[in-house]
């Protein structure tokens, strides 16, 4: 996510006069290409902020509970993509088409949510605004980007094997992963939930403003390199039919319809990959509940999932004198 967020600042020709890169110190000596320059990333410690305006925080809880507030306290502000913050009831949790308002009052830390929940919030806020909501159930289909590079590499490797007539190897997921799918994605609790489906479940009703919304999420792990899909069932206060839904996602910022079934229009991983809107598809009544409705959502989780979502925190913030 970090080398995606580089290339974004290229790409949306971010303003800033100096790019400063830091990791641990197994990526530290590094060199990233960045508009015709070579940077040399700097292994972090505690004065490495020195200076700096605002940091992008791409790392793992640990090493964001232990930096960001450093660097809050050399004058930074932190947007951090990990999952320290979140639900802290005093930092602002964002999608900037959902809820940017949120962002007035900072305490120098804000977070950005976690990439299956961005896409569903894009989604669901035109339908809030317009009739309210219920209840929200979600089954997610989570490409193995959300697990890293070492995830990405298993799957080409395992699929390789199984094309040789290898059997193939396992290290990063508990199943294979090629040619299957499993319902795990992080830790369980004794309830039988996954981290992953309670990061959907609360930072929903935080983003929302809706802390009792009744929200249900099983999240499955699929042989796809890049690309969340989502089934989404709503169930909403008012009445809207699908034609509705369609108007009101086709004007609705960060999201593109691709709604024809028949013609064989329907967002797919490959449509979304390298895209930074969400793509809605499927939108459709349900025939056996009163305003319930169905939509498939699928977004780029490396981009507006992650990097995106963190740059165009950023740039809201500039663009109303927050930064």
């Amino acid at each position: 996510m970090g080398a995606e967020i580089i290339r974004l600042l290229a790409e949306r020709e971010f303003p800033l006069e100096q790019l400063r890169l830091l990791a641990t110190a197994r990526s530290a000596g590094t060199r990233v290409e960045f508009c015709g320059r070579s940077i040399e990333i700097a292994e972090v410690d505690e004065t490495s902020f020195t200076g700096v305006d605002l940091a992008f925080f791409c790392a793992t809880g640990e090493a964001s509970r232990r930096y960001a507030p450093l660097a809050v306290e050399a004058g930074a502000v932190v947007i951090d993509k990990s999952n320290a913050f979140r639900m802290d009831p005093s930092v602002p949790l964002v999608v900037p088409e959902v809820n940017p308002s949120d962002l007035y009052g900072h305490p120098g830390i804000i977070a950005s949510p976690n990439c299956s929940t961005i896409q569903m919030v894009v989604a669901l806020k035109p339908l809030l605004d317009a009739a309210g909501l219920k209840r929200v159930v979600v089954s997610t289909y989570q490409a193995v980007s959300g697990s890293g590079r070492d995830a990405m590499e298993e799957l080409m490797t395992q699929i390789a094997d199984l094309a040789a007539g290898r059997a193939p190897a396992r290290k990063v997921y508990p199943h294979q992963i090629a040619l299957n799918l499993f319902p795990h994605i992080d830790k369980f609790d004794d309830q039988g939930n996954t981290a992953e489906e309670l990061k959907m479940v609360h930072e929903t009703r935080k983003i929302l403003h809706l802390p009792t919304l009744p929200v249900a999420a099983t999240c499955v792990r699929v042989p796809v390199l890049t690309g969340h899909s989502e089934a989404v069932y709503v169930e909403t206060e008012r009445p809207l039919s699908a034609e509705r839904v369609r108007e009101l996602l086709q004007h609705a910022p960060g999201v593109t319809v691709m709604d024809d079934p028949e013609r064989g229009v329907y967002p797919t991983p490959l449509a979304a990959a390298g895209r930074d809107d969400v793509l809605v598809g499927r939108i459709r009544a349900d025939q056996s509940w009163e305003n319930g409705l169905s939509l498939w959502v699928v977004a780029d989780n490396l981009r507006k999932g992650a990097a995106t979502n963190a740059v165009q925190i950023a740039e809201w913030m500039i663009a109303h004198g927050l930064l």
